[in-house]
């Protein structure tokens, strides 16, 4: 195969053919519902649970400012999804705009990159769920049985190494994993409207956390505000700019927004349900923005009201939210945090698991992965349910055997990766494609995506070398794939060979 071939570009004309094809998605979702799926997948983990390992290891009360930081860098990167979400309303959000604009290689490494991200990030969230499923039902002296409780080994920050538990598995996160396949597999305006009920739940227990919490809040506990200083920048595991733990990762203001980053990836699980939007050049920007502008506001006040009610390092690192208020004397608001916090966790592991099928969907479309698999839609359910079981089986083993940090440091190197290629794609587009209707338009072009750029780079150098390690075994692993089966089946490939003839 010649070198270009790697590099040839989808044209957006295909994209949009596509659309009328019998295997594409049912037109159902409203910009309500698409806001909805958006807060529904950012408000979860990251806010109940990786609030207190960021705050605990990482940061300290300038987890406020990590927020804010990793909340500019989303904004910058979700104005770049929404000009593409409204330029190719197909299924397979980053996927397909690299596609579009970079390339074949390139539309491989990021689609494997979303499934490192989709997959990875959804048993983070199983984990959360079932830390505070565990944490209801002890409010009613009840148990998981410690060998069925948790991952059998896990991350220790005071010796800096991985340590064994003394469990078997996550049982609990097993089963929230399998229950949300059986409601994926059954319809999308079913698991939406489940999805929109489980954001109304979560939203009212958020603002009762932050009202309610802010009557609890001891400035004291904002003393040292940075104990691990404003920095915590790393390149490759050595720590240019900051303290380092005794693991060798960074430690800091920065390191906690690279840490709580995964808890703003919803917004971009809305670009992949553009194909399931009823008007997706309106909706799906109106999605993306407004749900990350809304949750970037709780975050910083709940970071706010957390810190302030517990110390830093005496922040519960499962269930934090919920414990902080039986800290303070209030049990009663523990049971209402913790049902809050389930549903709220729910409603994230579902948007998660929808999504990844859909970037499979559209990756099997171009023959880059067996469409006999991947590509199958439902005949009566219209969903891609061999891929969403596929999906959901994956997710139950790692939830069940890797722990929580290793999980979501894992998946922010990813997510970032997949957002410093949207920020790149919006670029060269302008420039390859100036004349493509373009029905929302990234503003402040090209300031706006090499901000997007530069800040997520920012923040991938703030995780641990561990991370980078993980990330290009990941990538190895997709190229070795690529070139025995995609390369070779892709569309694009069978339409050259046969032109060729």
């Amino acid at each position: 195969m010649k070198i270009d071939h790697l590099f040839a570009r989808k044209p957006l004309s295909l994209l949009l053919e596509e659309m009328k094809g019998e295997h594409r998605l049912r037109r159902v979702l409203g910009p309500v519902q698409l806001t909805s799926l958006g807060i529904g997948c950012i408000i979860g983990t990251g806010i109940f649970v990786l609030t207190g390992i960021a705050a605990h290891d990482k940061a300290g009360p300038a987890l406020i400012l990590s927020f804010v930081v990793a909340g500019m860098a989303c904004i910058f990167s979700a104005l770049c999804y929404a000009e593409f979400a409204s330029m190719a309303p197909v299924a397979g959000s980053a996927y397909t705009y690299a596609y579009a604009t970079l390339g074949e290689l390139f539309a491989w490494i990021i689609g494997w990159d979303l499934v490192l991200e989709y997959t990875v990030a959804s048993s983070t969230v199983a984990h959360g769920w079932s830390h505070y499923f565990q944490s209801f039902i002890g409010i009613f002296g009840l148990k998981v049985p410690h060998l069925l409780s948790r991952a059998p080994f896990d991350f220790n920050p005071d010796v800096g190494r991985l340590v064994p538990t003394g469990t078997w598995f996550d049982v609990p996160a097993i089963i929230i994993a399998l229950i949300v396949t059986c409601i994926l597999v059954i319809g999308i305006k079913e698991s939406a409207s489940f999805n929109t009920a489980m954001v109304a739940i979560k939203l009212v227990i958020v603002v009762f956390v932050i009202a309610v919490g802010a009557f609890y809040v001891d400035p004291k506990n904002w003393t040292p505000f940075a104990p691990y200083g404003l920095t915590g920048v790393s390149f490759f595991g050595r720590t240019l700019v900051g303290q380092t733990g005794l693991g060798g990762e960074p430690l800091g203001m920065l390191a906690g927004a690279g840490m709580i980053f995964f808890a703003y990836i919803g917004f971009d699980s809305v670009s992949t349900h553009a194909e399931e939007a009823r008007l997706p050049q309106r909706d799906v920007p109106i999605g993306i923005i407004a749900s990350l502008i809304i949750c970037t506001v709780l975050y910083i006040a709940v970071s706010a009201v957390l810190t302030g009610m517990v110390p830093y390092d005496k922040i519960n690192i499962d269930a934090p939210v919920a414990d902080a208020f039986k800290h303070v004397g209030l049990p009663w608001a523990q049971f209402l945090i913790a049902l809050g916090a389930l549903a709220g966790i729910t409603s994230v592991l579902l948007v998660l698991m929808l999504s990844q099928p859909r970037v499979f969907l559209a990756m099997a479309r171009d023959g880059m992965v067996p469409p006999s698999i991947f590509g199958a839609v439902h005949p009566r359910f219209r969903t891609p349910y061999k891929s969403t079981i596929l999906t959901g089986i994956v997710v139950a083993l790692l939830a069940a055997f890797v722990p929580l940090r290793v999980l979501a440091e894992l998946v922010n190197i990813g997510t970032l990766l997949a957002f410093v290629i949207v920020c790149a794609a919006v670029l060269i587009m302008r420039r390859t494609n100036p004349e493509a209707e373009r029905p929302f338009r990234c503003p402040f072009s090209p300031a706006v995506p090499i901000l997007g750029i530069l800040f997520c780079l920012l923040l991938m150098f703030s995780l641990p070398a561990e991370n980078w390690l993980r990330l290009f075994v990941w990538l190895l692993l997709g190229f070795i794939i690529y070139f025995l089966y995609g390369r070779h089946h892709s569309v694009l490939a069978r339409q050259r060979a046969q032109g060729s003839r």
